[in-house]
Protein backbone atom coordinates (compact mmCIF):
# COMPACT_ATOMS: atom_id res chain seq x y z
CA UNK A 1 0.00 0.00 0.00
CA UNK A 2 1.58 3.04 -0.96
CA UNK A 3 2.67 5.29 2.21
CA UNK A 4 1.56 8.98 1.10
CA UNK A 5 -2.14 8.57 1.23
CA UNK A 6 -5.00 6.27 2.62
CA UNK A 7 -5.43 3.22 0.13
CA UNK A 8 -7.60 3.25 -3.06
CA UNK A 9 -11.30 2.43 -1.78
CA UNK A 10 -12.39 0.23 -4.16
CA UNK A 11 -15.95 -1.71 -3.61
CA UNK A 12 -14.23 -5.30 -3.75
CA UNK A 13 -11.24 -3.86 -1.58
CA UNK A 14 -11.19 -7.55 -0.08
CA UNK A 15 -11.87 -9.47 -2.90
CA UNK A 16 -14.87 -11.50 -1.58
CA UNK A 17 -18.05 -10.60 -0.27
CA UNK A 18 -21.19 -9.26 -1.68
CA UNK A 19 -20.38 -5.65 -3.54
CA UNK A 20 -22.79 -3.59 -1.64
CA UNK A 21 -21.64 -5.08 1.77
CA UNK A 22 -18.08 -4.11 0.59
CA UNK A 23 -19.30 -0.65 -0.61
CA UNK A 24 -21.18 0.07 3.12
CA UNK A 25 -17.31 -0.71 4.41
CA UNK A 26 -16.09 1.61 1.79
CA UNK A 27 -18.11 4.25 2.58
CA UNK A 28 -17.99 3.85 6.36
CA UNK A 29 -14.18 4.22 5.98
CA UNK A 30 -14.63 7.54 4.15
CA UNK A 31 -16.86 8.76 6.57
CA UNK A 32 -14.91 7.89 9.72
CA UNK A 33 -11.72 9.07 7.93
CA UNK A 34 -13.17 12.57 6.99
CA UNK A 35 -14.13 13.33 10.02
CA UNK A 36 -12.18 12.04 12.71
CA UNK A 37 -8.37 11.89 10.74
CA UNK A 38 -7.04 14.99 12.34
CA UNK A 39 -7.85 13.42 15.96
CA UNK A 40 -6.72 9.70 14.93
CA UNK A 41 -3.20 11.14 13.72
CA UNK A 42 -3.22 13.43 16.75
CA UNK A 43 -3.28 10.34 18.66
CA UNK A 44 -1.10 7.92 17.17
CA UNK A 45 1.79 10.79 16.81
CA UNK A 46 1.09 11.69 20.67
CA UNK A 47 1.21 7.77 20.85
CA UNK A 48 4.08 6.96 18.67
CA UNK A 49 6.34 10.82 19.31
CA UNK A 50 6.63 10.35 14.98
CA UNK A 51 4.07 12.01 12.76
CA UNK A 52 4.92 9.55 9.88
CA UNK A 53 4.82 6.50 11.53
CA UNK A 54 1.35 8.03 12.48
CA UNK A 55 0.12 8.56 9.17
CA UNK A 56 1.72 5.21 8.04
CA UNK A 57 -0.09 2.87 10.72
CA UNK A 58 -3.23 4.97 10.18
CA UNK A 59 -3.00 4.13 6.58
CA UNK A 60 -2.51 0.99 7.48
CA UNK A 61 -5.03 0.69 10.06
CA UNK A 62 -7.84 2.02 6.78
CA UNK A 63 -6.86 -0.90 4.54
CA UNK A 64 -7.41 -3.19 7.27
CA UNK A 65 -10.90 -1.83 8.18
CA UNK A 66 -12.35 -2.19 4.52
CA UNK A 67 -11.56 -5.96 4.75
CA UNK A 68 -12.93 -6.87 8.17
CA UNK A 69 -15.18 -4.62 7.78
CA UNK A 70 -16.35 -5.60 4.74
CA UNK A 71 -16.50 -9.12 6.99
CA UNK A 72 -17.78 -8.52 9.62
CA UNK A 73 -19.78 -5.01 9.74
CA UNK A 74 -18.41 -1.75 10.99
CA UNK A 75 -17.53 -2.14 15.09
CA UNK A 76 -19.65 -0.12 17.34
CA UNK A 77 -16.51 1.89 18.11
CA UNK A 78 -15.13 2.76 14.82
CA UNK A 79 -12.52 5.21 16.08
CA UNK A 80 -11.65 3.03 18.46
CA UNK A 81 -10.93 0.07 16.64
CA UNK A 82 -8.77 2.15 13.99
CA UNK A 83 -6.49 3.69 17.05
CA UNK A 84 -6.34 0.01 18.49
CA UNK A 85 -5.41 -1.70 15.05
CA UNK A 86 -3.35 1.30 14.16
CA UNK A 87 -1.26 0.99 17.68
CA UNK A 88 -0.81 -2.60 16.76
CA UNK A 89 0.81 -2.03 14.01
CA UNK A 90 3.10 1.02 15.32
CA UNK A 91 4.22 -2.15 17.96
CA UNK A 92 5.07 -4.01 14.83
CA UNK A 93 6.71 -1.30 13.04
CA UNK A 94 9.39 -1.01 16.19
CA UNK A 95 9.32 -5.05 16.34
CA UNK A 96 10.58 -4.41 12.70
CA UNK A 97 13.09 -2.27 13.78
CA UNK A 98 14.56 -4.02 16.83
CA UNK A 99 13.38 -6.83 19.44
CA UNK A 100 15.00 -5.07 22.24
CA UNK A 101 14.55 -1.44 21.41
CA UNK A 102 13.86 0.09 24.82
CA UNK A 103 10.93 2.07 22.80
CA UNK A 104 9.17 -0.75 21.95
CA UNK A 105 9.41 -2.24 25.18
CA UNK A 106 7.37 0.93 26.79
CA UNK A 107 4.79 1.31 24.14
CA UNK A 108 4.22 -2.64 24.27
CA UNK A 109 3.85 -1.83 28.13
CA UNK A 110 1.70 1.01 27.35
CA UNK A 111 -0.93 -1.00 24.88
CA UNK A 112 -1.23 -3.95 27.09
CA UNK A 113 -1.69 -1.81 30.03
CA UNK A 114 -4.23 0.52 28.98
CA UNK A 115 -6.10 -2.71 26.55
CA UNK A 116 -6.18 -4.68 29.57
CA UNK A 117 -7.84 -1.80 31.86
CA UNK A 118 -10.08 -0.89 29.58
CA UNK A 119 -11.39 -4.81 28.96
CA UNK A 120 -10.47 -4.03 25.33
CA UNK A 121 -9.48 -7.56 23.06
CA UNK A 122 -6.36 -9.19 23.11
CA UNK A 123 -4.53 -9.24 19.82
CA UNK A 124 -6.03 -10.93 17.47
CA UNK A 125 -9.64 -9.82 17.70
CA UNK A 126 -11.82 -7.04 16.14
CA UNK A 127 -10.24 -4.22 18.99
CA UNK A 128 -13.83 -2.60 19.33
CA UNK A 129 -12.95 -0.30 22.21
CA UNK A 130 -10.11 1.61 22.77
CA UNK A 131 -9.53 3.68 25.46
CA UNK A 132 -10.54 6.91 24.01
CA UNK A 133 -9.20 10.25 26.36
CA UNK A 134 -11.38 13.26 25.11
CA UNK A 135 -9.72 15.37 27.95
CA UNK A 136 -6.37 14.48 25.35
CA UNK A 137 -8.28 15.17 21.96
CA UNK A 138 -8.42 18.86 21.83
CA UNK A 139 -4.93 19.01 22.43
CA UNK A 140 -3.80 16.32 20.06
CA UNK A 141 -5.43 17.92 17.18
CA UNK A 142 -4.07 21.61 18.15
CA UNK A 143 -0.61 19.50 18.56
CA UNK A 144 -0.94 18.14 14.94
CA UNK A 145 -2.19 22.10 13.56
CA UNK A 146 1.61 23.46 15.24
CA UNK A 147 3.56 20.77 13.70
CA UNK A 148 1.71 20.82 10.57
CA UNK A 149 2.70 24.28 10.23
CA UNK A 150 6.09 24.63 11.81
CA UNK A 151 8.40 27.44 10.69
CA UNK A 152 11.31 24.64 9.48
CA UNK A 153 9.11 23.88 6.69
CA UNK A 154 8.49 25.78 3.74
CA UNK A 155 4.79 27.56 3.24
CA UNK A 156 3.73 25.22 0.07
CA UNK A 157 4.52 22.41 2.17
CA UNK A 158 2.87 23.57 5.50
CA UNK A 159 -0.35 23.87 3.10
CA UNK A 160 -0.24 20.51 1.80
CA UNK A 161 0.79 18.76 5.38
CA UNK A 162 -1.83 20.43 6.94
CA UNK A 163 -4.18 19.57 4.27
CA UNK A 164 -2.78 16.10 4.44
CA UNK A 165 -2.67 15.44 8.45
CA UNK A 166 -4.94 17.60 9.50
CA UNK A 167 -7.90 17.77 6.79
CA UNK A 168 -7.29 14.00 5.70
CA UNK A 169 -7.37 15.46 2.29
CA UNK A 170 -5.47 12.73 -0.17
CA UNK A 171 -2.57 14.22 -2.42
CA UNK A 172 -4.81 13.76 -5.24
CA UNK A 173 -7.51 16.13 -3.78
CA UNK A 174 -5.13 18.22 -2.88
CA UNK A 175 -3.23 18.44 -6.03
CA UNK A 176 -6.85 19.23 -7.76
CA UNK A 177 -6.95 21.73 -4.63
CA UNK A 178 -3.67 23.77 -6.01
CA UNK A 179 -3.50 22.63 -9.80
CA UNK A 180 -0.63 21.05 -9.40
CA UNK A 181 0.91 17.52 -9.96
CA UNK A 182 0.17 14.67 -7.87
CA UNK A 183 3.42 13.44 -7.42
CA UNK A 184 4.63 17.34 -6.41
CA UNK A 185 2.23 17.23 -3.44
CA UNK A 186 3.58 13.72 -2.64
CA UNK A 187 7.11 15.11 -2.39
CA UNK A 188 5.97 17.94 -0.53
CA UNK A 189 4.27 16.39 2.38
CA UNK A 190 7.43 13.34 2.24
CA UNK A 191 9.89 16.13 2.32
CA UNK A 192 8.18 18.08 5.15
CA UNK A 193 7.87 14.45 7.29
CA UNK A 194 11.37 13.85 6.85
CA UNK A 195 12.27 17.71 7.76
CA UNK A 196 10.32 17.43 10.61
CA UNK A 197 12.47 14.53 11.74
CA UNK A 198 16.03 15.93 10.75
CA UNK A 199 14.42 18.98 12.51
CA UNK A 200 13.72 17.06 15.86
CA UNK A 201 10.24 18.73 16.18
CA UNK A 202 8.61 17.11 18.61
CA UNK A 203 4.88 15.94 19.25
CA UNK A 204 3.36 18.30 21.31
CA UNK A 205 1.79 22.00 22.15
CA UNK A 206 4.24 24.35 21.94
CA UNK A 207 5.63 26.08 25.20
CA UNK A 208 2.33 28.88 26.00
CA UNK A 209 5.35 31.72 25.91
CA UNK A 210 6.28 30.67 21.89
CA UNK A 211 2.20 29.51 20.88
CA UNK A 212 1.28 33.15 20.10
CA UNK A 213 4.04 33.59 17.73
CA UNK A 214 3.80 30.21 16.35
CA UNK A 215 -0.13 30.50 16.18
CA UNK A 216 0.26 33.27 13.30
CA UNK A 217 1.61 30.82 11.17
CA UNK A 218 -1.01 28.18 11.58
CA UNK A 219 -3.45 31.19 10.64
CA UNK A 220 -1.34 31.60 7.78
CA UNK A 221 -2.03 28.23 6.18
CA UNK A 222 -5.43 28.80 6.87
CA UNK A 223 -5.58 31.83 4.94
CA UNK A 224 -3.74 30.58 2.02
CA UNK A 225 -6.23 27.30 1.81
CA UNK A 226 -9.04 29.57 2.22
CA UNK A 227 -8.07 32.33 -0.24
CA UNK A 228 -7.26 29.63 -3.04
CA UNK A 229 -10.96 28.29 -2.68
CA UNK A 230 -12.15 31.81 -3.08
CA UNK A 231 -10.38 33.26 -5.98
CA UNK A 232 -8.78 30.37 -7.67
CA UNK A 233 -5.25 31.42 -8.90
CA UNK A 234 -6.05 29.21 -12.38
CA UNK A 235 -7.69 26.79 -13.83
CA UNK A 236 -11.37 26.90 -15.57
CA UNK A 237 -13.32 28.25 -12.14
CA UNK A 238 -13.31 31.39 -10.04
CA UNK A 239 -13.98 29.66 -6.69
CA UNK A 240 -13.42 25.96 -5.27
CA UNK A 241 -15.76 25.88 -2.62
CA UNK A 242 -14.75 22.79 -1.31
CA UNK A 243 -11.24 23.85 -0.69
CA UNK A 244 -12.84 27.11 0.93
CA UNK A 245 -15.35 25.16 2.65
CA UNK A 246 -12.00 22.69 3.95
CA UNK A 247 -10.44 25.75 5.40
CA UNK A 248 -13.70 27.08 7.09
CA UNK A 249 -14.13 23.74 9.13
CA UNK A 250 -10.02 23.58 9.77
CA UNK A 251 -11.07 27.46 11.34
CA UNK A 252 -14.47 26.14 13.18
CA UNK A 253 -11.51 23.58 15.06
CA UNK A 254 -8.72 25.93 15.71
CA UNK A 255 -11.35 28.12 17.21
CA UNK A 256 -13.08 25.65 19.33
CA UNK A 257 -9.51 24.32 20.77
CA UNK A 258 -8.28 28.05 21.11
CA UNK A 259 -11.54 30.29 22.38
CA UNK A 260 -9.70 32.76 23.57
CA UNK A 261 -7.39 33.65 21.38
CA UNK A 262 -9.38 36.69 19.28
CA UNK A 263 -7.52 36.50 16.24
CA UNK A 264 -8.58 32.71 15.51
CA UNK A 265 -12.16 33.89 15.57
CA UNK A 266 -11.16 37.04 13.38
CA UNK A 267 -9.87 34.46 10.89
CA UNK A 268 -12.94 32.85 11.32
CA UNK A 269 -15.78 35.12 11.51
CA UNK A 270 -13.85 36.73 7.77
CA UNK A 271 -14.25 33.32 6.41
CA UNK A 272 -17.50 32.82 7.24
CA UNK A 273 -18.49 36.32 6.03
CA UNK A 274 -16.78 36.00 2.89
CA UNK A 275 -18.23 32.23 2.35
CA UNK A 276 -21.61 33.93 2.66
CA UNK A 277 -20.88 35.82 -0.89
CA UNK A 278 -20.25 32.90 -2.94
CA UNK A 279 -23.95 31.76 -4.02
CA UNK A 280 -23.90 35.24 -6.06
CA UNK A 281 -20.53 35.61 -7.17
CA UNK A 282 -21.14 33.21 -9.60
CA UNK A 283 -23.72 33.65 -12.78
CA UNK A 284 -25.32 30.64 -14.37
CA UNK A 285 -22.44 30.76 -17.04
CA UNK A 286 -19.82 29.99 -14.51
CA UNK A 287 -18.91 33.64 -15.06
CA UNK A 288 -17.47 36.04 -11.97
CA UNK A 289 -20.76 38.70 -11.06
CA UNK A 290 -19.28 41.53 -9.71
CA UNK A 291 -20.14 42.93 -6.10
CA UNK A 292 -22.29 46.04 -7.67
CA UNK A 293 -24.50 43.27 -10.08
CA UNK A 294 -24.72 40.70 -7.15
CA UNK A 295 -28.35 39.69 -6.34
CA UNK A 296 -27.79 39.99 -2.50
CA UNK A 297 -31.04 38.03 -1.61
CA UNK A 298 -28.78 34.93 -2.28
CA UNK A 299 -26.39 35.37 0.30
CA UNK A 300 -26.02 33.27 3.08
CA UNK A 301 -27.91 34.52 5.98
CA UNK A 302 -26.75 31.79 8.11
CA UNK A 303 -22.79 31.85 7.40
CA UNK A 304 -23.62 36.01 8.05
CA UNK A 305 -24.97 35.38 11.51
CA UNK A 306 -22.37 33.06 12.12
CA UNK A 307 -19.89 35.31 11.25
CA UNK A 308 -21.18 38.52 12.99
CA UNK A 309 -21.06 35.90 15.83
CA UNK A 310 -17.01 35.02 15.89
CA UNK A 311 -16.35 38.82 14.93
CA UNK A 312 -18.37 39.87 18.24
CA UNK A 313 -16.08 36.96 19.70
CA UNK A 314 -13.00 38.62 18.64
CA UNK A 315 -14.24 42.51 19.46
CA UNK A 316 -15.57 40.83 23.06
CA UNK A 317 -11.68 39.76 24.14
CA UNK A 318 -11.30 43.00 24.41
CA UNK A 319 -7.45 43.29 23.28
CA UNK A 320 -8.53 44.88 19.60
CA UNK A 321 -8.76 43.72 16.63
CA UNK A 322 -5.79 42.31 14.56
CA UNK A 323 -5.08 41.94 10.62
CA UNK A 324 -7.95 39.02 10.18
CA UNK A 325 -10.06 40.46 12.47
CA UNK A 326 -9.93 44.13 10.82
CA UNK A 327 -10.28 41.84 7.25
CA UNK A 328 -13.53 40.45 8.86
CA UNK A 329 -14.53 43.78 10.13
CA UNK A 330 -14.39 45.31 6.35
CA UNK A 331 -16.79 42.19 5.01
CA UNK A 332 -19.27 43.00 7.76
CA UNK A 333 -19.51 45.79 6.29
CA UNK A 334 -20.94 44.73 3.16
CA UNK A 335 -23.06 42.18 4.62
CA UNK A 336 -24.81 45.05 6.69
CA UNK A 337 -25.33 47.10 3.44
CA UNK A 338 -28.35 46.41 1.33
CA UNK A 339 -26.78 47.95 -2.11
CA UNK A 340 -22.55 49.57 -3.12
CA UNK A 341 -24.15 52.94 -2.76
CA UNK A 342 -25.36 52.12 0.92
CA UNK A 343 -22.49 50.51 1.96
CA UNK A 344 -20.15 52.41 5.32
CA UNK A 345 -17.04 52.97 2.57
CA UNK A 346 -15.81 55.95 5.11
CA UNK A 347 -15.72 53.25 7.94
CA UNK A 348 -14.29 50.72 5.50
CA UNK A 349 -11.44 53.28 4.54
CA UNK A 350 -10.79 53.57 8.29
CA UNK A 351 -10.55 49.68 8.67
CA UNK A 352 -8.52 49.57 5.75
CA UNK A 353 -5.70 52.57 7.42
CA UNK A 354 -6.13 50.37 10.14
CA UNK A 355 -5.08 47.28 8.54
CA UNK A 356 -2.34 49.33 6.87
CA UNK A 357 -0.45 50.23 10.24
CA UNK A 358 -0.67 46.49 11.55
CA UNK A 359 0.03 44.80 8.42
CA UNK A 360 0.95 46.91 5.88
CA UNK A 361 1.17 45.50 2.54
CA UNK A 362 0.64 46.95 -1.68
CA UNK A 363 -2.81 44.77 -1.66
CA UNK A 364 -4.08 46.39 1.71
CA UNK A 365 -3.00 50.18 0.16
CA UNK A 366 -4.75 49.10 -3.00
CA UNK A 367 -7.90 48.02 -1.65
CA UNK A 368 -7.75 51.03 0.48
CA UNK A 369 -7.82 52.67 -2.80
CA UNK A 370 -11.22 51.41 -4.23
CA UNK A 371 -12.83 52.41 -0.94
CA UNK A 372 -11.35 55.59 -1.31
CA UNK A 373 -12.70 56.06 -4.36
CA UNK A 374 -16.06 55.08 -3.68
CA UNK A 375 -15.90 57.22 -0.55
CA UNK A 376 -14.26 60.47 -1.97
CA UNK A 377 -13.95 60.03 -5.75
CA UNK A 378 -11.71 58.38 -8.14
CA UNK A 379 -9.50 61.00 -9.08
CA UNK A 380 -7.60 60.87 -4.52
CA UNK A 381 -7.77 56.73 -5.35
CA UNK A 382 -5.84 57.27 -8.84
CA UNK A 383 -3.27 59.26 -6.53
CA UNK A 384 -3.07 56.67 -4.52
CA UNK A 385 -2.81 53.70 -7.19
CA UNK A 386 -0.69 55.92 -9.08
CA UNK A 387 2.12 55.32 -6.31
CA UNK A 388 1.71 51.86 -6.05
CA UNK A 389 2.92 51.48 -9.59
CA UNK A 390 5.95 54.15 -9.57
CA UNK A 391 6.79 51.87 -6.41
CA UNK A 392 6.78 48.69 -8.47
CA UNK A 393 5.73 46.58 -5.57
CA UNK A 394 2.58 45.20 -7.15
CA UNK A 395 4.35 44.59 -10.92
CA UNK A 396 3.51 41.31 -12.48
CA UNK A 397 -0.27 41.38 -10.68
CA UNK A 398 -2.77 42.30 -12.60
CA UNK A 399 -4.84 43.75 -9.75
CA UNK A 400 -3.14 47.03 -10.23
CA UNK A 401 -3.66 47.79 -14.04
CA UNK A 402 -7.67 46.23 -12.75
CA UNK A 403 -7.98 48.55 -9.89
CA UNK A 404 -6.39 51.27 -12.17
CA UNK A 405 -8.55 50.65 -15.40
CA UNK A 406 -11.51 51.21 -13.28
CA UNK A 407 -10.80 54.42 -12.10
CA UNK A 408 -9.55 56.05 -15.37
CA UNK A 409 -13.03 54.84 -16.67
CA UNK A 410 -14.74 57.08 -13.50
CA UNK A 411 -12.37 59.52 -14.57
CA UNK A 412 -13.73 59.11 -18.34
CA UNK A 413 -9.88 58.73 -19.78
CA UNK A 414 -10.93 55.50 -21.73
CA UNK A 415 -8.28 54.96 -23.91
CA UNK A 416 -5.82 54.94 -20.99
CA UNK A 417 -8.09 52.94 -19.03
CA UNK A 418 -8.99 50.54 -21.67
CA UNK A 419 -4.92 49.72 -22.11
CA UNK A 420 -4.81 49.41 -18.30
CA UNK A 421 -7.74 46.32 -18.31
CA UNK A 422 -6.36 44.84 -21.08
CA UNK A 423 -3.18 44.92 -19.46
CA UNK A 424 -4.93 43.16 -16.34
CA UNK A 425 -6.27 40.63 -18.81
CA UNK A 426 -3.00 39.69 -20.01
CA UNK A 427 -1.61 39.33 -16.54
CA UNK A 428 -4.43 37.49 -15.05
CA UNK A 429 -4.06 33.45 -14.38
CA UNK A 430 -7.91 32.49 -13.83
CA UNK A 431 -9.33 33.06 -17.65
CA UNK A 432 -12.96 33.37 -15.87
CA UNK A 433 -11.38 36.78 -14.56
CA UNK A 434 -9.82 37.12 -17.63
CA UNK A 435 -12.92 37.11 -19.55
CA UNK A 436 -14.56 39.87 -17.18
CA UNK A 437 -11.73 42.18 -17.87
CA UNK A 438 -11.53 41.66 -21.35
CA UNK A 439 -15.48 42.20 -21.66
CA UNK A 440 -15.05 45.74 -19.83
CA UNK A 441 -12.45 47.30 -22.04
CA UNK A 442 -14.16 45.84 -25.36
CA UNK A 443 -17.01 47.82 -23.83
CA UNK A 444 -15.28 50.93 -23.12
CA UNK A 445 -16.55 53.53 -25.64
CA UNK A 446 -14.24 55.63 -27.42
CA UNK A 447 -12.67 58.58 -25.49
CA UNK A 448 -14.08 61.91 -26.64
CA UNK A 449 -10.65 63.51 -26.12
CA UNK A 450 -8.27 60.69 -27.54
CA UNK A 451 -5.36 59.48 -25.77
CA UNK A 452 -4.09 61.44 -22.72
Amino acid sequence: MARADRPALSPDADGNGPPHVAEAARRAVEAVWRIESARIVGALARYTGELELAEDVAQEALAEALVTWSRDGAPDNPVGWLLATARRRAIDSFRRRSARDARYAVLAGRLSEGEAAAGAPPPGTAPDDLPWDPDRVGDDVLALMFVACHPVLSPEARVALTLRAVGGLTSEEIARAFLVPVPTVQARITRAKKTIAAAGVPFALPPAEERGARLGGVLSVLYVIFTEGSTATGGGDLLRPDVAYEAIRLARTLAALQPGEPEVHGLLALFELTAARFPARIGPDGEPVLLEDQDRRLWDRAAMRRGKAALDRAVGAGRGLGPYGLQAAIAACHAAARSVPDTDWERIVILYEALGRVAPSPVVELNRAVAVAMAYGPQQALDIVDDLAVSGRLSGSHLLPTVRGELLTRLGRTAEARGELDLAARLCANPRERSVLLRKAEALPPSPNGPH
